[in-house]
């Protein structure tokens, strides 16, 4: 069953469009992550699905429910949603119970009813035994917590997070995505993410929909978007990669593609839009090269040290000032000749625009 539709949705500041022509359906119970860079547009899409915005084009449905559009507009408080927000926006003067149950006593529950749903919500959310203290006296995550808290109470159909653990430190951080993860499984919300961190969309979200311009660029699960995506501008977006020029020869047995790059062959993963022949574009991770005794000829350029392994930038022959990340358990001196063998990557068709050898990805 489909928990959110939006179908063409358009918002307008002036002349310029924050939201073009946006097309995206929800599951219910799915979490689904909108990234993209500052100024994509993802905040403004949430704040047309919550109704702090109102639609210059287009429609949102709750299930069946016309909520936007088509000369409709309900209000954010007749939406049932829940919102967390990146300042958490809790009552400073409040302790915690009171923040969690402040809408249930808006909605008029009585208070055994309100006791009741705050303290399977903290619970929920491993913050027992925390109502009576203020925001104040609280860590970072345990506000956001509180935060959550106050959205379970609630019993929302669906929940907002705009850009929620922008504040957090590193380390609370991937304590928070655990704990968002958690909240997922344990409630089946339907839950609307928006971030500009990719690590935290991977980690957390059923489907990531891409956003640049006021646009959706891709919408999939992430195994899929980080291996396989739809354009150069997905691909540069998604991955510490490269976008590199390639020349197609033709298929090869197993449904890969035989191209030529940097003056040294390579089988590669295509889509079902890739060329059979001629120029395009070839998407590369790090891990999908290798430093051994095949491959094209560069030259180690840099060199950073992440424990396990180290990742070095090489520099092609073929194609001077281009650097390619590429991991490696061996040390190897800065300015040393190797050979690096293309093991995976992604072909697409070269887009509209595109020029250049490699762009960064």
């Amino acid at each position: 069953m489909t928990a959110i539709s939006v179908r063409g949705a358009v918002k307008r500041f002036g002349s310029a469009a924050a939201v073009d022509d946006v097309t995206l359906d929800i599951a219910n119970g799915e979490f689904v992550a909108l990234l993209g860079a500052s100024g994509c547009g993802k905040t403004t899409l949430l704040r047309l699905i919550a109704g702090f915005e109102t639609l210059t084009e287009g429609a949102i449905r709750f299930g069946d429910r016309l909520v936007a559009g088509e000369g409709a507009h309900v209000p954010p408080e007749k939406r049932n949603v829940a919102i967390v927000f990146q300042s958490y926006a809790l009552w400073p003067h409040m302790n915690v119970a009171e923040n969690v149950g402040y809408a249930l006593r808006v909605r008029g529950l009585s208070k055994a009813e309100r006791d009741g749903k705050v303290g399977e919500a903290l619970e929920a959310v491993e913050l027992s035994g925390f109502e009576d203290r203020r925001p104040a006296d609280l860590s970072g995550g345990q506000r956001q917590r509180v935060a959550l808290a106050r959205c379970l109470a609630m019993n929302p159909d669906v929940i907002l997070l705009d850009e929620p653990l922008a504040n957090l430190d590193v380390h609370l951080r991937a304590s928070m995505e655990e704990t968002f993860r958690a909240f997922h499984e344990r409630t089946g919300a339907t839950m609307v993410y928006v971030t500009h961190d990719q690590a935290e969309a991977m980690a957390m979200a059923d489907r990531i929909a891409v956003m640049e311009k006021g646009r959706i660029l891709q919408v999939a699960d992430p195994a899929t978007l980080y291996a396989e995506p739809s354009g150069e501008r997905v691909a540069r977006f998604v991955g510490n990669g490269r976008v590199v020029g390639c020349t197609v020869l033709g298929m090869a047995e197993g449904g890969r593609y035989r191209v030529s790059l940097f003056g040294g062959d390579a089988l590669v993963r295509a889509g079902a839009q890739a060329p059979a022949s001629g120029e395009a574009r070839l998407a590369v991770k790090p891990e999908g090269l290798a430093i051994g005794t095949e491959g094209f000829p560069a030259r180690v350029r840099k060199a950073v040290f992440k424990g396990a392994h180290t990742l070095y930038e090489v520099e092609p022959d073929a194609a001077p000032g281009l650097l390619l990340p590429v991991p490696d358990t061996r040390r190897l001196a800065i300015g040393e000749v190797v050979r690096v063998a293309v093991r995976d990557a992604w072909l697409m068709p070269a887009e509209h625009g595109a020029s250049g050898l490699a762009e960064a990805a």
